[in-house]
């Protein structure tokens, strides 16, 4: 009986772990979408959204089973309660990739980044990969160390951030308003699907050191 609850425990985690795999392979496909204005990369983006909705709600259900029938003491609880927490934050990472591909589409077939922020929004991109890399690699290893390092990683995010309010806010900017609009939007979905992965990290290392999580590194 037990041998099969600890087997559930696993199959959530390995739940989690594709999840982040998804929204890896989403915000990359969103990034390519928006620099090179492909609409197909951008739809597949979009439709490809409910399969991870519906592991959250597999997650959903199974943790809640297990907490409901197995009794799970204080470690097995912990792990149990920040799953649901994490799954929903993954989820929530989806939308905003979904959200990146959306703009392309909106805009199709004119292009959303102009030349002087394509540098910007490239790192984006990248700093958004790596911190989904390293939240994988801290789920599966149960790191805090690696965990720790995606926490870092959020600070690369934030200043690319302010690197594009700086260009958009120069006298230089000839772009609009519309496209400053957009570009604002844009960034600020990269910077919460990075603030997403930080908290995802700091259930990661609440779970492995039993410290709350409000204690965790920020």
């Amino acid at each position: 009986m037990r041998e099969a609850y600890r087997e559930s425990l696993q199959e959530i985690d390995t739940l989690l772990i594709e999840m982040t795999r998804l929204v890896g392979r989403a915000m990359s496909l969103a990034t390519r979408a928006l620099l090179d204005g492909d609409l197909q990369a951008a739809e597949q983006v979009i439709s490809e959204d409910a399969r991870l909705d519906g592991i959250n709600d597999e997650i959903d259900d199974r943790a809640t089973q297990l907490v409901a029938l197995q009794q799970p003491v204080a470690g097995e609880l912990r792990r149990l309660l920040s799953a649901l927490r994490i799954a929903s934050s993954l989820e929530r990472m989806g939308d905003l990739a979904t959200h990146v591909a959306k703009t392309t589409r909106l805009r199709y077939p004119d292009s959303v980044v102009p030349v002087e922020l394509r540098g910007v929004i490239s790192d984006m991109g990248a700093v958004a990969q790596r911190i989904v890399h390293q939240t994988g690699a801290a789920m599966a290893s149960h790191s805090v160390e690696l965990a720790q390092r995606a926490v870092v990683t959020d600070e690369e995010m934030d200043r690319l951030h302010r690197e594009m309010f700086n260009i958009m806010l120069s006298p230089a900017w000839t772009h609009g308003v519309e496209a400053a609009v957009d570009l604002t939007l844009v960034s600020r979905f990269y910077e919460r699907f990075a603030d997403h992965a930080v908290t995802i990290n700091k259930r990661i290392m609440h779970i492995v050191t039993g410290e709350p999580y409000s204690r965790t590194a920020s």
